[in-house]
């Protein structure tokens, strides 16, 4: 309902319009103003269609007539283009060109002096910038395809039709004979200034390679016979078109057969070699030879000169040798080693070293040369130190064999197959200040000998040590309680160290260890305990690592529980020596005659202890026979058919 209702008022106003057209001129009802000079010919109402369509919105139909600018527009290029009016429409042209302003207001109001040309697709640049609008912009450089397509009829007032290269300004020098595009060549600043490699000669007749792209361009485009420079008809057929024959005729073949445009000392073999049997000549080129350019050899460019060649030292000079083989019977002649495949590796093998003063055996003959024959060129020595092993290898034990009686001799203990396994055995050493002995012997050199970071400058295995006691290897695990024992001497002045208890042949062998000179000597049963009975390890350990010895208990109620349940205590301890020893336990040392009141006479005598002694009692949850009370009552023991004695009790 609101579209048909917009409709209808659509077509009341459009009645209306009619009736005011009737009433009134129809200029004077319509238009807004009369047209510009350019549109004078669509003056009158008549024409209003030409560039209105009436009724809706307004439209304007501009480009329908502009078709020139219609196609910039379309194809995106053109100033017109950069204001991004959407192609077909007109109805962003009234921004800039306002019409119905009178017969001589202009259409286009720009300043030349601030317009920026870029926005045009062609930046002014160098010499460009500096010209007048109308230097270009002129009817005889509007190109003949533009032409009918604009609808100025002065070309010379329209700003269209240009061509963006620069022969239509600019007279072409070259008459055509080369690229249209002139930027190839020149720039903006300065003409004169030709700049070639923007210029790609590869797409011409001849193509640059080599040293020639390096040439100037005038070294081979001369002027000709208008005296400006040739940029056709110029021979390049042959070398020498531009060059001399340097070998004056010594060869019939052309240049390119040896040499090629990188650079003429820079002669191509493979085609010498195609060309030129160097075989049938006195030296045929063998091996690396066949590669040698021909200069290095033929240094005057004189081929037709005879070059001694009977000796490698005719053309390899100086020796690189510096003289070492001067005295060999074949004068240090170069063949003798080398050949001409190469100059590596030589031919020289360890075959050949045997015939020297220093055979190569055993590890040797595994060598590189360079390893001995450190390579430094020509002071590469050849004739080296041997007599001893230090004279190449260096002290691996940090001096501790340079003093006598080894005086760094390797080969007392090393040989040529190898530097490990030592030779260095264990009837050998004998000869050292520490024999071998017990366990020592079947210890790996290495859990001695370890490396110490004493040494400089790198960590060394240690073989002499300052002082040989058991503690230069082993620690002390009872941290210095039998200090004093260790360091009693020996008969050749050295101290015992561990071995005043222990031997070599096993830590727990302690064969050395008198308990009798302690203050506990082991008696009787005692020399059959174990030491952990009585030398208890803390922290529940099974070693006699961590324990003081000197600890230990000397009473034997410091180890043995009362079993009499304290009836013999006197004060908090019972002496169990006053009726037992060591040697054992049963039976007891007790004297009844003298430490009791019932002196044991007669048969009594001969009677056991547990005849009378009966009374028990519990204690601490264990039954113990108590000695006290006992009756003495023979009537107690005996009964009442006996005669009775007075009781003591």
């Amino acid at each position: 309902m609101p579209e048909l209702r917009r409709r209808h008022y659509s077509v009341l106003f459009a009645l209306a319009t009619i009736c005011f057209w009737l009433a009134k001129p129809v200029t004077a009802q319509i238009s807004p103003g009369p047209l510009s000079h350019a549109h004078q010919s669509l003056s009158g109402s008549t024409n209003c269609a030409t560039c209105h369509k009436l009724g809706g919105q307004r439209t304007f139909k501009c480009l329908e007539c502009h078709t020139e600018i219609a196609t910039r527009i379309a194809a995106h290029k053109g100033l017109h283009a950069t204001y991004h009016i959407e192609p077909g429409s007109s109805q962003d042209c009234a921004r800039c060109h306002s019409e119905h302003n009178g017969e001589d207001f202009p259409l286009i109001e720009w300043d030349p002096k601030t317009f920026d040309h870029k926005q045009t697709g062609y930046a002014l640049e160098g010499k460009h910038a500096g010209l007048a609008c109308n230097r270009c912009h002129t009817a005889d450089k509007v190109s003949a395809s533009e032409r009918t397509t604009i609808r100025t009829k002065d070309l010379n007032k329209t700003f269209l039709g240009l061509s963006q290269a620069c022969v239509p300004c600019h007279q072409d020098e070259h008459k055509g004979r080369l690229a249209p595009n002139c930027s190839h060549c020149h720039n903006f600043e300065d003409w004169k200034t030709v700049t070639v490699g923007q210029f790609d000669h590869s797409k011409t007749r001849y193509p640059l390679t080599g040293l020639h792209a390096q040439v100037a361009c005038q070294k081979c485009h001369t002027p000709g016979p208008d005296n400006k420079p040739r940029y056709v008809g110029i021979p390049f057929g042959k070398c020498a078109d531009c060059h001399t024959d340097p070998h004056r005729g010594s060869f019939v073949q052309g240049c390119e057969s040896c040499h090629n445009t990188s650079g003429w000392k820079k002669i191509s073999v493979s085609a010498v070699n195609e060309r030129f049997d160097h075989s049938k000549t006195k030296y045929p080129l063998l091996g690396k030879h066949a590669e040698v350019d021909c200069l290095q050899c033929h240094r005057s460019g004189d081929f037709k000169k005879p070059l001694p060649f009977q000796k490698c030292m005719d053309c390899h000079m100086p020796d690189p040798h510096n003289g070492q083989f001067a005295k060999r019977p074949d004068g240090g002649e170069c063949a003798s080693c080398h050949g001409v495949e190469g100059w590596k590796p030589s031919k020289f093998t360890v075959k050949d070293h045997a015939s020297t003063a220093y055979p190569l055996q055993g590890g040797h003959a595994k060598l590189e040369c360079a390893q001995c024959h450190i390579p430094k060129g020509k002071d590469t020595l050849f004739k080296v130190k041997f007599q001893r092993c230090t004279d190449c290898h260096s002290d691996q034990h940090a001096g501790q064999f340079a003093a006598a009686p080894y005086a760094n001799a390797c080969d007392r203990c090393h040989n040529l197959e190898g530097y490990k396994p030592s030779t260095f055995t264990l009837a050998r050493h004998k000869e050292t200040h520490f024999l071998l002995t017990g366990g020592h012997i079947a210890v790996p050199c290495g859990d001695c000998h370890k490396e110490s970071a004493d040494f400089k400058p790198r960590p060394t295995a240690l073989y002499r040590w300052k002082e040989l006691s058991c503690t230069s290897c082993h620690s002390d695990p009872h941290k210095g309680q039998f200090k004093e024992r260790m360091q009693v001497l020996r008969s050749n002045g050295t101290a015992v160290g561990c071995e005043a208890c222990h031997s070599t042949k096993s830590w727990r062998e302690l064969s050395g260890f008198d308990h009798s000179k302690t203050s506990f000597p082991l008696l009787g049963t005692h020399r059959a305990t174990a030491c952990i009975d009585c030398h208890k390890p803390t922290n529940m350990e099974t070693r006699l690592i961590n324990v003081d010895f000197k600890a230990a208990p000397t009473k034997c109620e410091d180890c043995h529980e009362d079993v009499h349940g304290r009836q013999f205590a006197k004060g908090n301890t019972t002496p169990c020596a006053g009726c037992h020893n060591s040697t054992k336990w049963k039976p007891s040392l007790f004297d009844h005659d003298k430490r009791s009141a019932f002196s044991l006479q007669g048969a009594h005598r001969n009677v056991k202890c547990g005849a009378c002694h009966r009374l028990t009692r519990l204690v601490a949850g264990k039954t113990v026979l108590f000695y006290k009370p006992t009756p003495k009552d023979c009537a107690a023991c005996h009964g009442t058919s006996t005669p009775t004695a007075k009781s003591t009790n």
